[in-house]
């Protein structure tokens, strides 16, 4: 898999490149991600990539030229399976959609910045938009960063455990993990349940199951309330 980001400020993911997961997935050979700076892609002496708004109001916009440049230049040196867009608007990000991108060849992914984009990219240049969660961030990078990393873990050879991902949280039907206990047996008088150590293996994931299913409810009851 490849994935392009389209940044006002590549510097943001410069870490989550070099370091843990995405980093080895790209030392392994298993993905290719890039980062592209739109100011690459801008007009004039001071490389501009973003204007007031039309019609007035507060913060920036990002202008469509540096947008359209630089995924119209990926374009044609590439086929493309989606061009994502992150914003408020968007499908909500969760682990189906996760399985389903990971089974994709080639994305891009424009982050947005300032007050948003020229909605002239998302007419015309975005198949999809994503939202990560109801809330505000500083910046689109970080959306991307949290996509690609729900993503890339999931295709074969990227996690040292194969098996990892398919019994990660939200995999499972609740959406919820179960208790984990490793070594030692006992701490500050603290034990592992009996029925962990039992070796009886239907007896412990039914044990799971009711642990992560209790997990759950816990949960809707405090969002309801």
């Amino acid at each position: 898999m490849r994935i392009d980001i389209i940044s006002a400020n590549p510097n943001i993911t410069g870490s989550f490149l070099k370091y843990g997961l995405v980093s080895r997935a790209i030392k392994k050979g298993i993905t290719e991600v890039y980062v592209h700076h739109l100011r690459d892609y801008a007009d004039g002496k001071y490389r501009q990539i973003d204007d007031t708004p039309y019609g007035g109001g507060s913060g920036m916009i990002l202008k469509p030229e540096p947008v359209f440049r630089c995924v119209e230049e990926l374009k044609s040196k590439l086929e493309y399976d989606e061009v994502i867009y992150f914003s408020p608007q968007g499908i909500k990000l969760n682990q189906k959609a996760a399985n389903y991108y990971s089974l994709k060849n080639n994305l891009i992914l424009i982050c947005g910045h300032y007050k948003g984009i020229d909605q002239r990219v998302i007419n015309k240049l975005v198949t999809k938009e994503i939202s990560i969660g109801d809330y505000v961030l500083s910046c689109g990078d970080i959306a991307a960063m949290v996509f690609t990393d729900a993503v890339l873990r999931l295709i074969p050879g990227v996690l040292g455990d194969g098996e990892s991902a398919i019994t990660d949280s939200f995999q499972v039907e609740t959406g919820f993990d179960f208790p984990q206990y490793t070594r030692p047996e006992v701490y500050r008088k603290l034990k592992v349940p009996k029925v962990l150590l039992s070796g009886n293996h239907k007896e412990i994931n039914n044990w799971r199951e009711k642990k992560a299913i209790s997990k759950y409810k816990k949960i809707l009851k405090i969002n309801k309330n």
